[in-house]
């Protein structure tokens, strides 16, 4: 296998600091011991786990910030280009330019460059974070606790887990989004009440129906401008609205794409031999699910390792179902499948919780487990084999 890099040639280029970056380096090292890799990131850090930074870190006192490093700087010759971009690939010449105009050699090169976080109109600000980076973790810690105030635009994943976490930390959490209720759109009527009741029982205080437009500084304070011509203050904003795959660079480079990601096989190879796509951007037929692309860390971990195996030859095909799931205050909910509204429900009723079976043309599609502790192999199970009498959902999940 290829040496130490030469000059600024490297068996393998990693484009992206993140977890797949992280997990992925992991993958290379577990088939190939020795071969150069260089990590492209626009971050400052090393990779890491993005999910603690809006929960574990907050609510688990044993668990520090040295804990959440995946350990790809512990492998013998990874070299890491921090605050650095791409500008373009010329896949003939197998070469990628770094936003300094220097020019790298791969043999093998992983687009990892995940979601790029929706923002808002407003000057820049230390107040100001579109949360998403270990350094906004660091900035949050200082603008938190006190009882000071957090206003928290976004009623998405990012926005409900530092809603939960920042209030259980002595924080006044304020949050504002533009639908007329809390998880509207994307939890079934019955449960959704409960879910928004957790919050209001736990102190957060709830703007909903309101599009924020933008926000100013306004001396010791920021004004938050609504589409309705209302205004609040707050002392420090937190943007969670979600991100956009960030696929530009596929797209100059002309890779195949789909669903809005870089189109793979299910090696996780994109449509140029030399090239592969793991995570966010990655658009892979699931053996269960069909076609997908998924926003979320079980399947960038996943996708991660096992695309950095296949880069240093393995050629294996990539057979996980990923899950999403969430934890706010006392409830846990996990989800593998197609969970929209708009389809048919059935809800197993349990002590602890619910489990709901989406259907599809009268066919299972997706389960949502709300605080029911379940084995997510056995949904997976039942998704790749559902009964033919949909009847027989009821009770068809054992709980742990």
């Amino acid at each position: 296998m290829g040496n130490t890099a030469k000059g600024n040639r490297y068996q393998y280029v990693v484009v992206g600091g993140g977890v797949v970056a992280g997990y992925a380096i992991k993958g290379i090292r577990k088939e190939d011991p020795s071969g150069s890799i260089l990590v492209v990131s626009k971050e400052a850090d090393v990779p890491y786990e993005r999910p603690a930074l809006s929960k574990k870190l907050w609510l688990d006192d044993e668990f520090t910030e040295e804990d959440i490093r995946i350990g790809a700087e512990d492998h013998a010759d990874v070299t890491f280009k921090f605050n650095t971009t791409v500008n373009k690939i010329d896949r003939q010449e197998k070469e990628v330019e770094l936003g300094d105009n220097t020019v790298v050699h791969y043999e093998q090169l992983l687009l990892a460059t995940g979601g790029e976080p929706r923002n808002i109109k407003g000057p820049d600000d230390p107040h100001v974070l579109v949360f998403r980076n270990w350094s906004d973790y660091r900035r949050l810690r200082k603008f938190s606790g006190k009882n000071k105030h957090v206003v928290i635009i976004g009623g998405g994943y990012v926005g409900t887990e530092l809603a939960s976490s920042l209030t259980q930390n002595d924080t006044k959490v304020t949050m504002i989004f533009p639908e007329k209720a809390l998880g509207e759109g994307k939890f079934p009527e019955e449960i959704r009440q409960e879910y928004e009741e957790t919050f209001k029982k736990n102190g957060v205080e709830i703007l909903s129906g309101k599009m924020v437009e933008s926000y100013q500084r306004q001396g010791d304070h920021l004004t938050i401008s609504i589409a309705d011509g209302s205004e609040f203050s707050a002392e420090t904003i937190i943007i969670g609205l979600g991100v956009t795959p960030r696929i530009e660079l596929a797209k100059a480079s002309e890779l195949e794409l789909a669903d809005g990601g870089v189109k793979v096989d299910e090696y996780l190879q994109t449509s140029d031999p030399s090239i592969w796509s793991a995570g966010d951007i990655a658009s892979y037929p699931d053996k269960i699910l069909g076609r997908q692309r998924i926003e979320h860390v079980d399947h960038a971990r996943l996708s991660g390792e096992l695309v950095g195996q296949n880069m240093a030859g393995a050629h294996l095909a990539y057979q996980h179902t990923p899950y999403f799931y969430s934890m706010i205050f006392d409830i846990s909910w996990q989800a593998i499948g197609n969970i929209d509204l708009s389809l048919k429900k059935i809800f197993d009723k349990r002590n602890s919780g619910t489990i709901v079976y989406f259907l599809n043309d009268e066919k299972l599609a997706g389960v949502l487990v709300w605080n029911v502790p379940v084995d997510l192999d056995d949904v997976r199970k039942l998704l790749a084999d559902p009964p033919a009498d949909n009847d027989e959902l009821i009770g068809s999940i054992k709980e742990n």
